[in-house]
């Protein structure tokens, strides 16, 4: 017969097998987003445009994106990764971008590339469909 912690402990083996048989699968490291470019000025950030979400300091030139919350949480992504960005027409985007901050949380499946302070620079780029890999 059945007591209620006998059945208590075949649901938690149960969860506990699930969990290890979950552990050894690794998440996709690859998820097409929508990708813009921002730059270190005030109209576009806040009244310190050179100092990221986690507190780096932006300089023009690094390669630095800011990603949106969802996928720091949701798909395994955290500061300091490095992902490659390849374009809609399937070429990489020149060496790896560094998550360096993070944008609103209104944000989905989006990430912001940095553009220093080449503002024409960042409007040419637009918004794009890209696949990021990491």
């Amino acid at each position: 017969m059945f007591t209620v912690k006998r059945l208590l402990t075949v649901v938690l083996l149960t969860i506990s097998m699930v969990g290890i048989a979950l552990a050894g699968q690794k998440r996709p490291n690859s998820l097409n987003v929508t990708a813009t470019a921002y730059n270190s000025v005030s109209k576009q950030t806040d009244s310190t445009p050179d100092i990221a979400a986690w507190g780096d300091r932006l300089i023009p030139g690094m390669k630095a994106i800011a990603i949106s919350r969802d996928l720091l949480k949701k798909h395994g992504l955290s500061y300091g990764d490095k992902v490659k960005i390849k374009s809609p027409d399937g070429e990489y985007l020149d060496g790896e971008y560094v998550v360096m901050d993070k944008m609103h949380s209104r944000w989905r499946k989006k990430i912001d590339i940095y553009m220093g302070r080449d503002v024409h620079k960042a409007k040419r780029w637009g918004r794009r469909t890209v696949s990021i890999h990491w």
